[in-house]
This record gives structure tokens, C-alpha cells and sequence, in this order.
């Protein structure tokens, strides 16, 4: 009895694009280990929030008003980190891209341009991760004790995200690459400054108090600090500040973002 032909191999080409999925995933996983090769964007991102934790948190060089230094810092130096991932970062990153004609390139490619929006999105989220698990852990470390509703701890952080993503690929996407630069860090310094990251508002004067608290750090701060320090369920006015800056900033960056 004779045994039965091997089958043939289907050696013909199968043209076709790769799903859309894995394109994304692909991508992502490239621009966060770009990122956390960066010894630029690993200092903006985890060295100085680490460091403005234990600086302040260990030591009484800062008068926070308050007898719990680590429950008043941890908020704050969270609300840090979205602002150097989702904006400082995010918009230097994106706006040297633009200028080498690196965002052009990846718009010749399979991979679409929303596509490259979601890529940068995770990658900011997942760095954000990266950064909570840090910055949390320290923090436990040094006697934090948070509570609260972690559903609103999320909600804060997922709208602090859209608001600075919006506005870091608005100048991104609308200044040169230097002035991208020189404007994002100068936010950045400023917001550290007057935003109730590491120095309590209550030790400005309350006309100017108030007009801070606008801002999308002091309302993401300030929204983290009701939830993990006073376990408040739902800060109603830090997410509708979070809210319409998240909503300014992402219809802003959708009309006048240049590619080229």
C-alpha cells in the first residue's frame, strides 16, 4: 500500500494589510521604549517628581500648613506627572517629530493617522502607569495612607490626561520645535509653581486663589487630594474644571494640528 502524497505548501504571496490592532499596539510599544531610553524624558517624567516627593515629603524645608506632608505631596506630585507625560513631555516629543518630518513619514505609512493618535494615547497612559506605581510606592513607603473611591481617582487622571494631551499637541502642532520647547517647560515650571502641586494655594491671596484654581493641575491636585486624603466619592467642581479644559483643549488641537 502506498503512502498518500505529502501536501503541497501554498508558497504564493498573500498580500494585505495588518489589522489595524496590531499596527497600534506596534507603534506604542516603539514610542514607550523610546521613551524610557530617553534620559531627558526619564528625568522630566520620574527622576524630578521622585525627587520633589522626598525633598518635601522628608525634610520641613516647606511649610504645607498641614500635619500630613505625605497625604498633602502624593496628590500633587501624581497630578505632576500627568502634566510632564500628557503635556511637557508629550508636546516636546511630538513637536521635534514634526519638525524632522517624522510625523510626515508615518503618514505614508499603513499605519493611519488615528492610529498614530491612539499609539501616542496609550503611550502616555502606559508611561502614566509606570509613573502612579512608582510615585505610589514611595509614597507608601514614606507612611502615605490613601482612601477614597479609586473610580474617581481614575476619572481625575483619565480627564488630567485629555486636557494636557489637548493642549501639549495644540503648541505641538502650531509652534516651531524650538518655541515648542522653550513654551512647554516654561508651562511646566509655572504650573509646578502656582498650581498646589508642592505649595498649598491657600498661601496666595484669594482673589488670585480662586483664578488658580481654574487651572487643570490645581483641579486634577486638588480633585486627587479630596478623593485620597479626604475620601470625598465624586469632587464635582475639580472634574467639570477638568472636564471643559479636557474638551478646549482636544477640539483645538482636532482644527489647527499641522502634520507638516
Amino acid at each position: 500500500m502506498t503512502a498518500a502524497p505529502a501536501p503541497r505548501l501554498d508558497l504564493a504571496p498573500a498580500p494585505g494589510a495588518v489589522p489595524a490592532a496590531r499596527m497600534v499596539l506596534a507603534q506604542t510599544g516603539y514610542e514607550v521604549r523610546s521613551t524610557l531610553r530617553n534620559g531627558e524624558q526619564l528625568l522630566l517624567t520620574l527622576i524630578i517628581p521622585v525627587v520633589l516627593l522626598l525633598l518635601f515629603g522628608g525634610t520641613s524645608l516647606l511649610d504645607l500648613g498641614t500635619g500630613d506632608r505625605i497625604g498633602f505631596l502624593a496628590p500633587g506630585v501624581l497630578a505632576l506627572a500627568v502634566l510632564s507625560t500628557a503635556f511637557t513631555g508629550q508636546a516636546i516629543g511630538t513637536g521635534f517629530e514634526r519638525r524632522y518630518g517624522v510625523l510626515k513619514r508615518l503618514g505614508a505609512t499603513p499605519l493611519p493617522r488615528g492610529g498614530l493618535i491612539a499609539a501616542k494615547t496609550l503611550t502616555v497612559i502606559v508611561v502614566e502607569i509606570v509613573q502612579a506605581v512608582v510615585i505610589c510606592a514611595v509614597s507608601l513607603a514614606m507612611g502615605w495612607h490613601p482612601h477614597g473611591d479609586p473610580a474617581s481617582v481614575v476619572a481625575l487622571l483619565l480627564l488630567g490626561t485629555a486636557a494636557f494631551s489637548g493642549f501639549g499637541l495644540l503648541m505641538a502642532g502650531t509652534l516651531r520645535a524650538e518655541a515648542t520647547l522653550a513654551a512647554a517647560n516654561l508651562v511646566y515650571i509655572l504650573l509646578l509653581a502656582v498650581g498646589g502641586v508642592v505649595f498649598p494655594l491657600d498661601k496666595f491671596p484669594s482673589g488670585i486663589r480662586a483664578a488658580l484654581e481654574l487651572l487643570p493641575i490645581s483641579a486634577l491636585s486638588d480633585g486627587l487630594r479630596q478623593v485620597l486624603q479626604d475620601g470625598a466619592a465624586f469632587p464635582g467642581k475639580p472634574l467639570l474644571v477638568l472636564t471643559v479644559w479636557a474638551v478646549a483643549g482636544l477640539v483645538l488641537a482636532a482644527r489647527f494640528f499641522k502634520w507638516e
